[in-house]
């Protein structure tokens, strides 16, 4: 048998079969990793998959799937009826996605805060494509089988995500980053943190449509009309929303 048949990455699967067995008779580790090598494929087309859907390294999402890759060779069970690269494959996926749903959060909302929030994603990326446009809230609850008021917490779990990397220029002509302008500079936030706790409590008495909305339009910075589209309402009803919702604000500092 030539070099070139031999080369790991053309192992067939009844070869992948035999040394996994091997590997479980011997306890020989390279039976092991000549499986693994086979199959590192499957490592690069999966972090392709899910590189971008959060704030999170490449490298980091790389060896989430090389460990899961590892631990499919050790459970794999040939009589199972499923191929290794599958067996590989579908534990990889499963690792990626715990991954991003439970180390991706900078302020963790409940378990099931989160499942919503996924949920609600890829409810939005199918109907994206089935609209040709983003969806709106109701049109969300209507697919989920949802109330509107899951949905918007939904979304609003989002902005838990980890924020971008620290090392990022603030502008893009600046060599200034980010944890650059955190730092060294006098400290005035005395006065700003009892606001803040004010601002807070108010918050907390909004009720769930406002608190959305007073998010969508300062948080995320969304212009009244793209709102509007987003929730399922009139963009003078979204400004009276705001309208209410700053009066009440406003009751916290007086």
């Amino acid at each position: 048998m030539g070099r070139e048949a031999r080369s790991p990455a053309r192992l067939g699967a009844a070869t992948q079969d035999e040394f996994v067995e091997q590997y479980r008779r011997t306890g020989d580790r390279r039976c092991r990793n000549r499986v693994v090598e086979a199959n590192l494929h499957l490592v690069e087309h999966h972090v392709r998959r899910y590189d971008g859907r959060a704030p999170v390294a490449r490298d980091d999402l790389r060896q989430t799937a090389l460990l899961a890759l590892v631990k499919a060779v050790d459970r794999y069970d040939p009589d199972a009826g499923a191929s290794v690269a599958t067996f590989a494959a579908r534990t990889i996926d499963g690792e990626l996605k715990r991954y991003l749903r439970d180390r991706t959060w900078l302020v963790r909302p409940p378990r099931a805060t989160q499942e919503r929030h996924l949920q609600i994603r890829r409810a939005s990326e199918e109907l994206t494509q089935r609209l040709g446009r983003a969806p709106t809230v109701g049109e969300l609850a209507r697919e989920l089988g949802a109330d509107e008021d899951e949905v918007l917490l939904g979304l609003m779990a989002g902005n838990a995500r980890l924020n971008d990397s620290l090392d990022r220029p603030v502008g893009d002509d600046s060599d200034l980053t980010r944890i650059d302008a955190l730092t060294g500079e006098e400290e005035h936030g005395f006065e700003l943190s009892e606001s803040l706790m004010s601002l807070r409590a108010g918050m907390d008495r909004l009720d769930t449509r406002q608190r959305a909305t007073i998010d969508m339009r300062f948080v995320q910075e969304l212009s009244q009309s793209e709102i509007a589209e987003r929730i399922g309402v009139s963009q003078s009803y979204v400004s009276r929303i705001i309208h209410q919702a700053l009066e009440e604000l406003r009751g916290e500092f007086s």
